[in-house]
């Protein structure tokens, strides 16, 4: 490791810790060796301003900014050193411990390439430069087309599958994201186009969980939803790994009722045309507009958990739905974090929880633990993150059997 201040006298610095202390994140010291050899220096948080404005920074490609809790005091000098250092073209990788996640929003929120936990995972540190440095290379917005280019007058009238959370945490994004990844793999050969939409305009994590911005151009097209067609449509779309389209949450947080049911309407009609599935994770409020995305679908599923607000929750959301008379048969509970096999007393308490409800619950989940998180703060989905999780496995098998149940649909029609 170079000294303080880098110096330019041998090979050239291209990357920078930038710390409150280095030697109490030793781990990344190692990985900063193993990656970068000698071409690394280490910063303070005020160091890094005034280095910012040296010629020797012109050859930095990126600042591993790392902190822990102590560091949320600090929050506007972190974002300053990022605002610096994006200004120069300087990539920024987060290495945060114990941070809140409103703090590390913040801060991604501020232009933040990358983010990794600490203590890092095996490998991760070099996944993160490769990714950013694949960033750097990659042209410019005004070089790439915006999204996939879409065929005017597609009749696909691709399935629609809706996950809805009937509380907070209870994983309707996460599941809605990787039923969307693996139904976009369920056939090697001839795997289905599918679409994953996030029509949670305030709160929607979509972006987050696979690493995509989110860009201006989704809020004029939900803003101007009667000028819409394929072309714009497929333009507000982001492609994620050649396999899935991704409509975003907008950049900002807005208003639910920014837009009407006609425009939900429009925007799942080009969808469902254009694609073979499309996936909509909700918001777990009920909107003006939640009627239209219920009437429109296939399959609605309701998120819930095994604990006294989520039965709160469906009885109030089964007894709006049914004083609407709403197709409440389109439903399907899904019970998160299920409890394990062995486990009869709580599998006894979800037998009693369905009959006092009046309701079937007909998909349960197994609680993924830690690596679902990490997958999530990661930007990837389970397949590529925990490929042998139990909750992966258990989504695999829910796509293989809507996309099954779609063919036969198909052969019988």
């Amino acid at each position: 490791m170079s000294s303080v201040m880098p110096q330019p006298q041998t090979a050239p610095i291209v990357a920078c810790t930038v710390s409150r202390d280095v030697q109490n994140f030793d781990l990344l010291i190692e990985d900063m060796e193993d990656a970068l050899g000698e071409t690394w220096g280490d910063l303070g948080f005020a160091e890094a301003l005034a280095f910012f404005g040296q010629p020797e920074a012109e050859q930095m490609e990126f600042i591993a900014l790392a902190m822990d809790e102590t560091d949320e005091e600090n929050l506007v000098l972190m974002s300053e050193i990022i605002t610096q250092a994006k200004s120069r073209d300087i990539k920024v990788i987060l290495i945060a411990e114990d941070m809140t996640p409103a703090a590390l929003h913040s801060l991604l929120r501020k232009g933040a390439d990358e983010f990794v936990p600490y203590p890092l995972p095996e490998g991760e540190l070099a996944q993160a430069i490769e990714r950013v440095s694949k960033k750097a290379d990659a042209p410019t917005a005004a070089e790439t087309p915006n999204g996939p280019t879409l065929k005017a007058g597609a009749r696909k009238d691709g399935a629609l599958i809706v996950v809805h959370g009937l509380a907070g945490g209870t994983g309707a994004t996460t599941t809605a994201v990787n039923l969307a990844w693996e139904l976009a793999n369920v056939e090697k050969k001839n795997p289905p186009s599918v679409c994953l939409l996030d029509l949670d305009l305030q709160f929607g994590s979509v972006a987050t969980f696979l690493d995509l911005p989110r860009r201006e151009v989704v809020y004029e097209m939900l803003s101007e939803t009667d000028l819409l067609d394929e072309e714009i449509f497929g333009q507000a779309l982001l492609t994620y790994e050649d396999r899935l389209q991704v409509l975003t949450a907008p950049t900002d947080m807005l208003p639910l009722d920014l837009i009407t049911s006609e425009d939900v309407t429009r925007i799942l009609d080009i969808a469902r045309n254009q694609f073979d599935y499309v996936v909509v994770d909700m918001p777990s409020t009920l909107v003006q507009w939640s009627e239209a995305v219920l009437n429109m679908s296939h399959i609605y599923f309701a998120m819930l958990e095994l604990d006294m607000r989520c039965a709160q929750n469906t009885l109030r959301f089964k007894r709006a739905l049914q004083s609407e008379e709403l197709p409440i048969e389109k439903l399907r509970y899904v019970l998160n974090r299920a409890p394990k096999f062995t486990d009869l007393n709580a599998k006894g308490r979800v037998k009693r929880m369905a009959e006092s409800l009046s309701i079937s619950i007909d998909v349960q989940l197994p609680d993924g633990g830690k690596p679902i998180t990490q997958a999530n703060d990661h930007g990837m989905p389970l397949a590529a993150s925990a490929p042998k999780s139990p909750l992966r496995k258990e989504l695999m098998k829910l796509a293989a059997s809507i996309h099954d149940l779609k063919n036969d649909q198909a052969e019988a029609a």
